[in-house]
């Protein structure tokens, strides 16, 4: 399986950058997995909500053009379905099982996803009600995934 994380921003904090990297070592015995960064859209602090839907587009569009057409599209988004662990391993092999060899996660920036972006996605995933910063959320999503392949394989590590 071919897993793309495309997430708006550059990463900067060192320790979620080695979390990730670990993660992403560890998931290489069982699909190929490629973290993909677009630029964020520079927007002054206090936006209003035409700044914001602006921000949304340009982010947007380049999200799209990192992502394949023949990608099953997954976008994280706050008013997403709410899945465990269980259910994300088991949506992961069923994808697998239909021939949907490549998968998208999406990552959106600190106001969100566009319309387009979600109009895209073949679905949308929620982590939680709360708010985490998008960087946070590639680690969290990178070590779920790692755990949805150990879940289908049986493997020890998830409790």
């Amino acid at each position: 399986m071919n897993i793309t994380i495309v997430t708006v921003g550059k990463l900067k904090e060192k320790y979620l950058k080695q979390g990730i990297a670990e993660y992403t070592k560890r998931l290489g015995a069982y699909a190929n997995v490629q973290v993909v960064e677009v630029a964020d859209e520079k927007a002054p602090e206090n936006m209003s909500d035409a700044d914001i839907q602006i921000v949304k587009q340009k982010e947007g569009e380049r999200i799209l053009g990192k992502i394949s057409p023949d990608s099953h599209v997954i976008a994280l988004a706050i008013n997403g379905q709410k899945w465990t662990s269980e259910r994300l391993a088991k949506e992961m092999d069923n994808l697998a099982t239909y021939g949907k060899s490549k998968v998208a996660f999406v990552i959106g920036g600190s106001v969100g996803l566009s319309d387009d972006v979600l109009k895209r996605a073949n679905g949308k995933l929620s982590f939680s009600d709360m708010t985490f910063p998008h960087q946070l959320m590639r680690l969290i999503l990178v070590e779920q995934v790692y755990r949805a392949f150990k879940i289908n394989r049986g493997e020890p590590y998830h409790k």
